[in-house]
């Protein structure tokens, strides 16, 4: 079903006036990534700080969404406290499909409640209660208040809250969506906490008809059957990405205690197969996905005095089990869900908390810091001390836990320990690959590993032909960008083919958009680029520390001259891009 405008729903917590309205630009910027580039280019305000109550808040879904699986996601974006520029976070669980029900392509907040609120909203509502009462209460037990709140409406309904790390600003605030999916990186959780809003409800209430065509019966089915019934999909259900672990150890790209080493033989005790093996509980999966790669572990606590144990369940992922194990060093898969989950509660993004305590470790050890700033004596792999650790991170108990929440190397900045801060544009994520990932990360558009397959070619690439890695780092980009304006997994890339993508499009009714992927994607890459650098971003202002440089793969020693040149040349691609000069 053809929509000829963006459906968007703005709020403005200022007035408490909410009206639906109508946006053009439908076959030009698509939906999802591109959309929010185009609503912060009209309610944005690039000159003002991340933190100002105008700065929009923006939720959008995509032309496929609801329609075919796996486009599932939902792109949020917003102006970071990690380093006050637009940027853009993806997650799952129903949000995506809760906002399709309720009527919408985009959801715009602006303003800022007079007290802490929760907001729903819906096909026919908008409604704010006061959450005073939540103030410091953590995700879980926020979670099931909100659920109280607000009486459950038929069909989807997803609910996002923070925890008290986004009440507090930190930079690394995640916002937790549906207990198990996150908008994790850059700082989302502060985006929602700076407008007084510890909670926000979709409800999906409406109905649609799919296309009653054969023709999209036809495709839909190709689809499904690709995503269920062959190889492509099959690795995201059984160990999912945990099964990354021992490869990348065994080729010496998986940072080990704050990336003093990229190998360890310890990582036998926390494979892919040992936590399937020990703590696997069941799988979960978005709405609208029938793949399931949600993997949800357990660990149990005793109580003695009442001769009972009470279950705990956490997600885990590849990348959450490198932050709160390998990076600390920790090597028992209990234990790490244990951190986990008390990163979970405070409303921590796992990546950047892990990283940024494993740079607190090593500070600690070479003397920069101490138990006074701390409170807990860190080590590596003292998963009790971590557990601590990250509840003072994620409420910020004392000066330092709060100059740490505000990014690994403003605290370097002010205790030292700049050389071994971990940190490529934000902290790392798990993959310590080689010259062309390190640069690509430190300036990627989400500092992601998703923003480009980087990772990927170091591992299959030993030749340093600078042009050759950058021309394919720019053209792997678009795709991408489109795959997120539509919006998909990143996990269904290979299903989603340009011209899978095009046969979707066309018996959706966006036959304009399927005849100009390429073209579309081109121009969402650009003025996604364009709106980061019109709020500040420029490659020459970010340091690659020299951590990275100590660091031996497979190919041996990274060459620091081939890294430098590669950052050099990818920042000045970037910036031409995008029309600007560097």
């Amino acid at each position: 079903m053809r929509y000829e405008h963006f459906r968007v729903l703005m709020v403005d917590l200022e007035s408490g006036k909410s009206s639906p309205i109508n946006i053009d630009g439908r076959d030009q910027v698509a939906g999802g990534s591109g959309l929010a580039a185009l609503l912060f280019t009209i309610y944005g305000k690039p000159e003002l700080d991340w933190d100002h109550p105008m700065q929009p808040f923006i939720l959008a879904i995509g032309p496929l969404t609801g329609y075919f699986p796996l486009m599932s996601k939902s792109v949020c974006s917003f102006m970071s406290p990690y380093h006050n520029q637009y940027t853009e976070s993806h997650a799952g669980g129903r949000s995506a499909l809760a906002l399709f029900f309720a009527g919408y392509d985009a959801l715009v907040i602006t303003g800022k409640a007079k007290t802490l609120s929760c907001l729903s909203i819906g096909s026919h509502h908008v409604i704010r209660k006061d959450a005073g009462f939540m103030k410091g209460m953590n995700a879980a037990s926020a979670g099931k208040l909100i659920r109280r709140m607000f009486s459950k409406s038929s069909g989807h309904r997803s609910i996002l809250r923070i925890g008290p790390s986004g009440e507090i600003g930190s930079a690394m605030a995640c916002i937790n969506v549906d207990s198990y999916r996150h908008f994790g990186r850059m700082g989302g959780g502060s985006a929602l906490g700076i407008k007084n809003l510890k909670g926000l409800i979709i409800n999906g209430e409406s109905s649609f008809e799919a296309p009653a065509d054969k023709a999209y019966r036809k495709v839909f089915e190709k689809v499904y059957e690709k995503v269920t019934s062959t190889d492509m999909m099959r690795k995201y259900y059984h160990l999912g990405t945990p099964s990354n672990l021992q490869g990348l150890n065994d080729i010496g790209s998986l940072p080990w205690r704050n990336l003093q080493s990229t190998s360890d033989p310890s990582i036998s005790s926390i494979t892919g197969d040992m936590f399937a093996d020990k703590t696997l509980l069941r799988n979960g999966a978005c709405s609208g996905c029938p793949v399931g790669c949600i993997h949800l572990g357990f660990f149990r606590d005793r109580f003695k005095e009442a001769a009972r144990y009470l279950y705990h369940q956490v997600p885990y992922d590849y990348e959450p089990i490198f932050a709160a194990g390998t990076m600390l060093g920790v090597t028992d898969c209990f234990d790490i869900l244990r951190i986990l989950e008390e990163l979970e509660r405070v409303g921590l993004d796992a990546v950047s908390a892990g990283v940024a305590l494993a740079w607190a470790t090593e500070a600690f050890e070479r003397g920069l810091i101490n138990e006074q700033e701390t409170l807990v004596r860190l080590a590596f792999g003292n998963a009790d001390g971590y557990q601590e650790a990250a509840e003072h991170l994620g409420r910020g108990t004392n000066e330092f836990y709060r100059v740490l929440g505000m990014g690994t190397l403003r605290a370097a900045a002010e205790y030292g320990g700049e050389e071994f801060s971990c940190v490529l544009g934000q902290e790392m994520a798990g993959y310590a690959t080689g010259e062309l990932y390190f640069a690509a990360q430190a300036l990627g558009f989400r500092h992601s590993h998703l923003d480009t397959g980087a990772y990927s070619w170091d591992q299959k690439h030993s030749d340093q032909d600078v042009k050759k890695g950058i021309d394919f780092l720019l053209a792997d980009e678009p795709g991408r960008a489109f795959l997120t304006s539509m919006v998909s997994c990143l996990f269904a890339r290979s299903v989603y083919t340009n011209e899978q993508l095009a046969e979707c499009l066309a018996v959706s009714g966006y036959q304009t958009l399927a005849d100009s992927i390429e073209e579309t994607a081109e121009y969402i890459r650009t003025l996604r680029w364009k709106v980061r650098i019109s709020t500040g971003f420029n490659p020459d202002n970010i340091a690659i520390p020299r951590r990275f440089y100590e660091v031996k793969t497979w190919k041996g020693r990274i060459d620091g001259s081939y890294l430098d040149q590669v950052k050099k040349e990818y920042g000045r691609r970037i910036m031409a891009l995008a029309g600007s000069d560097n």
